[in-house]
């Protein structure tokens, strides 16, 4: 890099040469930088040695300096190539401002002709201190503004450039200002003046400061300027009274103008801040302002009014002194003024303490209020006595002087009077006496003193078996005559072990209204009847109860398709039966026998064919579901295929299906044993049967014994109490004639299906007498109207027509009982024990089991009852029929041949 020379070397300035070639070969730039101020004839650069040429040629090629300005502040000396300042460089008068300073030359020989152009870089030296725009400054501030107000100053200006510019304020030692400089993105920086101490005008009006600029230079130049502020008086004094508070004593009937007390005020501020007005204040009541006046100015308060000792003994007179400044202050003082008294009141009562509302089971002597009671007079005049009303049950008991207590005299009910009111009578002693009463109202309060009653111990609902969860089943009701939080009544269920799993698995309540809702699905072939026990609870402390036994009856649902029982098969086998090809029409093919897991008319069944394109030679019995041939039989008959079909009487309807295979066969002899594989009679089962009809016998002599007892405990059971009745109760059915009965005894309790039909299987049917049993619970006597006579008796399935229209039981508990008959008599004849012939046995139905439906239109359910080995169904009726039947064919007699050898 060239060096500068003397001037440039006494400066100790780096010179910084560039040298690039552009246009073509014979141009050339060339780059020099020198710092400002450099005296007249300081070297710049040596163009000769920078471009590499000789000086004497140089000299020789005729060289030429251009300038870009009309100041020529450089020279080229052409014997030696060196480029001198020849003229003062002002870089802040170039440039100003600006980072960067350039100047620009061009060299110009000739032989060849070449161009060479030279920049030269003014850098800025330190010559400039910084300079504010004022010497001084004058600021006005409020003496009450805020700490951390910020006063802006005019920043100093500086010329130079880089760090050579200003960099940094300095504040003189003060108490109450802060310095702050913000920088700008422009690289400025203003300072102002930050309030940390509060200003007060009263201790010092005038606050002088001196602030410093100084730039980065070494060494550093700096500039001052002097700033005065005077702080502004603000309003932050009120005035104040010579006194807190002054006393006057005037009579009653003093004249109107009469001068009570002149008040005094003072204010340190200055101008308006310092100027007083008064007045009375506005926490004074109207009736004293029209007492009372007082001068704005002057502060006398003067009477304006007329003065009453009975309306007051004592005037408390708030006045307030303002100042005029802004904003306003004031203070505030007190007169209290005594008037002297003339007796011309009535004496006064004051409740001061009032217990309401006060509990019912408050103890006599507990003191309900505290009364006191004044007269404004004095002597006789202020004397009072108080006295209440005989009939209420409180007494006043004295206190001591003008004060009474009010005490409770006798046992307090809410529920006969839920509050009094109460009137306090005051007279005095002077004369004429004078008078005055106070009535009061006092509350009773409630305690919980009464448990909720139900409306009734015991209700009964019904609910549909499988009704989804959360389905109504039954509101109960309870009332308390409390209130409030002790009538708010809560109700809930009690799992109290009285059933085998606990009843909130079953069923909830609604704890607000009593709504009794489902858990979960019911299966009334699991569950017929739920004992529910409810208990409410009200809101108090400690809190009364109530209980009550909520009955649920579950309604059947047709959810249980029919079951065929006989003939038993596999599912998709058929079962195969042979008959004689000269069966005549009415011949008894075979039986089948289906029983419903439901009850009423859901288990109700029919039987039918289902149809089929060929017409076939049988029939089923609508109700019986006995198959007979319809019509006569060909010799080369094939196999006939029968599905049958067994349909209740639900809705909708379920059904059951098995199919039977029918072979007519010649010579053949139909064997029911041998069909259902039953074992072969030997000769001692004459003996057995025997043997058995004798256990059954004595089973229903012991079973008679059983329900005698059963009925002394209906009896006897009378008597006890609801709740235990609802807990375990035996239903005892009386007798419907003279000629047979049936008692159905059943534990109150959760059961399966399976456990149902065992039940069932206890009815016992006899044919003799029995006496009348009373029903539990005092039900009343059977109607003798649903006493069937003898001619009213129900004929067999062969002596009605099967597809007659009649009306089924509509009484679900007799057709459970018939129903588990029929179920017992499949098992029997399934296990080939059967001791039914004819309609005699002991599985014998009655011919009274129900009192809702007359008799000629009751289907007769023996027909469901096949006895496997024989054409007999339950019926002597039907066992006549099918003899009838039987003698009518070859085939019939021979089988009856083979019954009469067994």
């Amino acid at each position: 890099m060239p060096r500068a020379g003397k001037a440039g070397r006494s400066l100790g300035l780096p010179r910084v040469f560039s040298f690039c070639l552009f246009l073509h070969s014979s141009s050339a730039q060339i780059r020099y930088s020198i710092p400002e101020e450099l005296t007249r004839g300081a070297f710049v650069g040596n163009i000769a040695k920078d471009l590499g040429t000789d000086v004497a040629k140089l000299a020789a090629a005729n060289l030429q300096v251009l300038s870009d300005s009309d100041s020529q502040y450089f020279s080229v000396n052409v014997n030696t190539g060196v480029i001198m300042v020849s003229e003062r460089i002002d870089r802040e008068q170039l440039c100003g401002q600006n980072p960067r300073c350039f100047l620009h030359l061009k060299l110009a020989i000739e032989n060849p002709v070449e161009f060479y152009r030279i920049e030269v870089e003014i850098l800025d030296i330190n010559d400039n201190p910084p300079v504010f725009p004022s010497d001084e400054v004058s600021l006005r501030i409020y003496e009450l503004a805020s700490l951390g107000a910020r006063f802006p100053i005019q920043p100093a200006q500086d010329l130079d450039v880089g760090t050579n510019t200003l960099q940094t304020y300095h504040l003189s030692a003060n108490e109450n200002f802060n310095l702050n400089v913000k920088a700008r993105t422009d690289g400025g920086k203003f300072p102002e003046l930050v309030l940390e101490r509060a200003l007060d005008r009263e201790l010092r009006a005038f606050h002088q400061l001196v602030l410093t600029a100084e730039d980065g230079g070494s060494p550093p130049k700096s500039s001052k300027t002097h700033i005065t502020i005077q702080v502004l008086d603000a309003n932050d004094n009120h005035p104040v009274f010579d006194k807190p508070s002054y006393g006057a004593r005037l009579v009653e009937n003093s004249p109107l103008g009469t001068l009570v007390v002149k008040l005094n005020a003072t204010d340190v501020d200055e101008g308006p801040n310092g100027d007083i007005r008064y007045s009375l204040s506005s926490h004074n009541s109207a009736a004293l302002r029209q007492i009372f006046a007082i001068d704005e100015q002057t502060g006398e308060i003067r009477v304006q009014g007329n003065l009453d000792f009975e309306e007051a003994t004592v005037y408390e007179i708030e006045v307030e002194a303002k100042d005029m400044g802004s904003p306003t202050m004031e203070e505030h003082c007190s007169v209290v003024v005594e008037i002297t008294d003339v007796n011309d009141n009535a004496p006064e009562i004051v409740l001061t303490s009032l217990s309401s509302p006060v509990q019912e089971d408050a103890t006599p002597g507990t003191v309900i209020a505290l009364i006191g009671v004044k007269d404004s007079d004095s002597g006789d005049n202020g004397q009072v006595h108080l006295q209440i009303a005989k009939e209420l049950p409180f007494k006043l008991v004295s206190s001591f002087k003008e004060h009474f207590s009010l005490v409770t005299n006798g046992p307090l009910d809410r529920e006969k009077a839920n509050g009094y009111n109460i009137t306090v009578r005051a007279v005095d002693s002077g004369f004429p006496q004078r008078a005055t009463q106070k009535t009061f109202y006092l509350q009773i309060a409630d305690v919980n003193d009464n448990a909720p009653n139900f409306s009734s111990p015991f209700d009964t609902a019904h609910v549909q078996e499988n009704s989804l969860p959360g389905t109504s089943v039954f509101s109960v009701s309870a009332s308390d005559p409390d209130e409030g939080s002790n009538s708010k009544l809560s109700y809930s269920i009690l799992d109290n072990g009285m059933q085998d799993i606990p009843i909130s698995t079953y069923f909830r309540i609604d704890q607000d209204n009593g709504t009794i809702y489902t858990v979960r699905a019911l299966d009334y072939e699991q569950d017929k009847v739920f004992q529910v026990p409810v208990e409410v609870k009200d809101g108090g402390s400690p809190a009364l109860s109530s209980t009550a036994v909520v009955h649920v009856f579950v309604l059947d649902e047709n959810d249980n398709a029919p079951t065929i029982v006989y003939p038993s098969v596999p599912k998709g086998s058929a079962f195969h039966q042979t008959i004689p090809v000269l069966a005549e029409p009415g011949y008894l093919v075979t039986k089948i026998v289906a029983v419903d897991a439901d009850s009423g008319h859901n288990a109700w069944l029919s039987y039918q064919l289902q149809e089929t394109a060929e017409s076939l030679p049988f029939q089923v019995e609508h109700r019986s579901g006995e198959i007979r041939v319809a019509q006569a039989l060909r010799e080369s008959e094939d196999p006939h295929r029968l599905v049958v079909e067994v349909r209740d009487n639900g809705t909708p309807s379920l059904s059951a299906s098995v199919v039977i295979v029918i072979s007519p066969e010649e010579n053949s002899v139909q064997d029911f044993s041998k069909s259902l594989d039953l074992p072969k009679s030997s000769p001692k089962d004459t003996n057995l049967t025997l043997y058995l009809i004798i256990s059954l016998v004595s089973i229903s002599l012991v079973s008679c014994v059983m329900f005698a007892v059963a009925a002394a405990r209906c009896l006897k059971a009378g008597t006890a109490s609801l709740t235990s009745q609802a807990q375990n109760y035996t239903s005892c059915f009386s007798p419907m004639s003279d000629q047979s009965d049936f008692l159905f005894v059943k534990p109150f309790s959760h059961s399966s299906t399976a456990e149902t039909v065992a039940a069932y299987e206890q009815v016992t049917i006899s044919t003799n007498s029995v006496t009348p049993t009373p029903l539990l619970l005092q039900q009343a006597q059977p109607n003798t109207d649903w006493r069937f006579s003898q001619t009213q008796r129900p004929g067999t399935s062969g002596s009605q027509n099967g597809e007659e229209g009649g009306a089924w039981p509509n009484n679900q508990f007799d057709t459970e009982v018939l129903q588990a008959m029929i179920l017992a008599s499949a098992n029997e004849a399934a296990d080939g024990n059967s001791t039914l012939g004819g309609g005699t046995g002991t599985m014998g139905l009655s011919a009274r089991y129900g009192p809702q439906f007359t008799l000629q239109h009751v289907p007769d359910y023996r027909q469901n009852v096949y006895i496997p080995g024989s054409t007999a169904t339950l019926t002597n009726a039907a066992g006549k029929r099918d003899a009838k039947n039987a003698g009518a064919s070859g085939g019939n007699k021979k089988k009856s041949g083979k019954k009469e050898k067994k």
